[in-house]
């Protein structure tokens, strides 16, 4: 698997998850600005992944129109991977998704990643209004990736162009055993959304590796795990960014998304008692990392011992885009 040359934690590299916020009182055009800076930063910084989240009908996230924004990095950048973190293919036509990335690698040469999802990424009238969602089943997953495969290599009849004959690493993305079993079973790469997900990480994880299937791709298992890091120069100041986060993971788990919200003092004064602990399981969770650089250095040296992940992507939903380019720079601080 070729990679733009990061440096390394513990000596494995670190890359950037970006949901591409839209703060409240923002709008997406300066979301689009803020992630071309921080993919920008990143890449100075030696992070070697910089993926994008498909998702749809969120007021919150601008990464609707994945592929678009991926263009849009990759054309601001020089050497990172760029990729989808990721595409859910039951919102699209395989043949679309190979055209479309054969586009893009095409355009970036060995710098594309193509990540793929078997969620909808979105509520389910949003999804009708996808109109794939309407014909398939996301139990129909592992049928789609074939064909997406088959218009690379070129074995399907019809033709992706550009796309076929190109090589671009397919990843798949979960956050339960489903798309694991299914990398292991085809030799791909295995990404768990452990930053959102993480009671079924290491379940996950255990059946990937213990059913891996050696190919072509790949000879032997490769995870990639997601955490949440939220790190400032003070741990009141980390604690008290992460309070968007916390308000954002309330909001979504009640069915009602919003903007990413300012930190606030008292956030246990917005909570009942089911909310409260409820966030605070997450919160105790090792995918989620809040503090100075000693606390990430320690709890993801722990996280990556606990995981042996050989890669981690770090989504960091902050709501002032200084604070997030500091959280990202005190990462790599870590790296050498």
């Amino acid at each position: 698997m070729s990679s733009h040359p990061g440096k390394r934690f513990n000596g494995i590299s670190l890359s950037i998850l970006d949901l591409v916020p839209i703060p409240e009182g923002g709008n997406p055009a300066q979301s689009f600005k803020n992630t071309v800076d921080l993919a920008q930063v990143g890449e100075s910084l030696g992070f070697k992944r910089y993926w994008v989240a498909e998702h749809h009908g969120m007021p919150g996230m601008a990464s609707s129109a994945t592929s678009i924004i991926i263009e849009h990095i990759a054309n601001a950048t020089q050497s990172i991977r760029v990729g989808s973190g990721g595409i859910m293919l039951p919102n699209h036509a395989p043949l679309v998704i190979a055209e479309q990335f054969g586009t893009l690698e095409s355009m970036h040469p060995d710098r594309i990643d193509l990540g793929l999802g078997r969620a909808p990424g979105s509520d389910q009238a949003t999804a009708h209004a996808l109109r794939r969602a309407l014909t398939n089943d996301p139990d129909d997953f592992p049928e789609h990736v074939e064909e997406l495969q088959a218009y690379f290599t070129g074995s399907a009849r019809v033709h992706a162009q550009p796309g076929e004959g190109l090589s671009i690493p397919i990843w798949l993305l979960g956050s339960s055993g489903f798309s694991a079993q299914l990398a292991a079973a085809k030799g791909l790469p295995f990404s768990f959304a452990s930053h959102f997900a993480p009671d079924y990480m290491m379940p996950a994880l255990h059946l990937y590796r213990s059913q891996f299937q050696p190919s072509a791709t790949l000879h032997q298992p490769h995870v990639m795990v997601a955490v949440n890091i939220c790190a400032a120069d003070t741990e009141e100041r980390a604690k008290w960014l992460a309070t968007s986060q916390h308000q954002q993971l309330l909001n979504l788990r009640s069915g009602r998304p919003t903007a990413l919200k300012r930190p606030i003092d008292n956030i246990e004064d917005t909570w009942s008692i089911a909310e409260q602990q409820a966030v605070e399981h997450f919160l105790q969770s090792p995918a989620t990392i809040i503090g100075t650089k000693e606390t990430v250095k320690e709890k993801l040296t722990a996280f990556i011992k606990q995981t042996e992940a050989n890669e981690v992507i770090i989504n960091s939903q902050i709501f002032y885009h200084k604070d997030r380019l500091r959280s990202f720079e005190i990462v790599s601080e870590l790296m050498e």
